[in-house]
């Protein structure tokens, strides 16, 4: 591909990205995600592959990005649905970290994701904040499995009355402060759908699935030259997390880099175990 229509490719993908985080940060009433701006937007592919991504929270990206694939294969997607997940071990981080997806279709092909991460100010935990030092995930909030925010455009009243901290019945104002920060997200993931499918109509759904290949290619490329840079060898670290919350300090973490021509490999022999938790109890 061409490199300058590479570099345009590129730079709007991220410019598709950086307007939803701009919506979400003006829309949202927490100052966790209007002030603290903890939140993170990305673009996925049909099959969960990361296309593209704002320069927003590194753990936020890091994770999504291998979790996509799980969150969308095998569901009925359909225009208007949005998705939302918070569950640690089904795609999410920490309970008050909320994802929201939301498919981009062309035609009637589904072509692409988009999706936000933003932290919440209230997850439900028994401590102000959503922040407890916790034994077990359910000390932790409200565990939210993959499930329906939207479907086909309706927001999902029992979910959403849930989320919102309303009773069986009641109206769902989307100005409800606990419901706020998921109204924006939805809003953001949206408009970023409408943004790329705007771009998958002005290049067709082929031409766009081949500038995303060409553009991981540059990518795979560029780190393999700079690994090549490197001279071979092994390359070690250690350091230590001072306390896990619940009495166990200076818990050690080690990584092994070995470089070898334009590869590298990660060893995290000697690293501490995971730390002591209890199963979560599904809700």
């Amino acid at each position: 591909m061409d490199p300058v229509q590479l570099s345009i490719f590129a730079n709007r993908l991220a410019g598709i990205c950086d307007e939803m985080g701009a919506l979400l940060r003006a829309s949202a009433l927490s100052p966790n995600i209007k002030d603290r701006l903890d939140f993170s937007c990305a673009i996925f592919d049909a099959a969960g592959g990361l296309c593209a991504q704002a320069a927003h929270i590194p753990v936020h990206l890091g994770s999504m990005a291998y979790a996509m694939a799980d969150l969308v294969e095998g569901r009925d997607w359909r225009p208007g649905d949005l998705l939302v997940v918070n569950d640690p071990y089904l795609g999410g981080t920490h309970l008050p970290d909320v994802t929201v997806v939301a498919p981009v279709f062309a035609g009637e092909r589904l072509a692409a994701f988009t999706v936000t991460r933003a932290h919440h100010a209230n997850i439900g935990a028994h401590s102000p904040g959503s922040m407890p030092v916790s034994k077990t995930l359910d000390e932790e909030g409200l565990v939210i499995a993959p499930q329906w925010l939207k479907r086909e455009g309706d927001w999902q009243l029992p979910l959403s009355r849930r989320l919102a901290g309303l009773g069986e019945g009641d109206t769902l104002p989307l100005d409800v402060p606990r419901f706020a920060d998921f109204a924006a997200q939805a809003s953001a993931c949206e408009a970023g759908a409408r943004r790329l499918a705007a771009l998958i109509g002005e290049r067709g759904l082929e031409a766009l699935r081949a500038s995303l290949d060409a553009l991981n290619t540059y990518g795979e490329r560029r780190m393999r030259q700079r690994l090549a840079d490197l001279a071979d060898g092994e390359y070690r670290f250690s350091d230590v997390m001072d306390d896990d919350g619940q009495g166990r300090f200076d818990i050690p973490l080690v990584v092994t880099l070995r470089v070898q021509g334009d590869g590298a490999e990660l060893d995290f022999t000697g690293t501490a175990d995971q730390v002591s938790i209890a199963p979560p109890v599904r809700k």
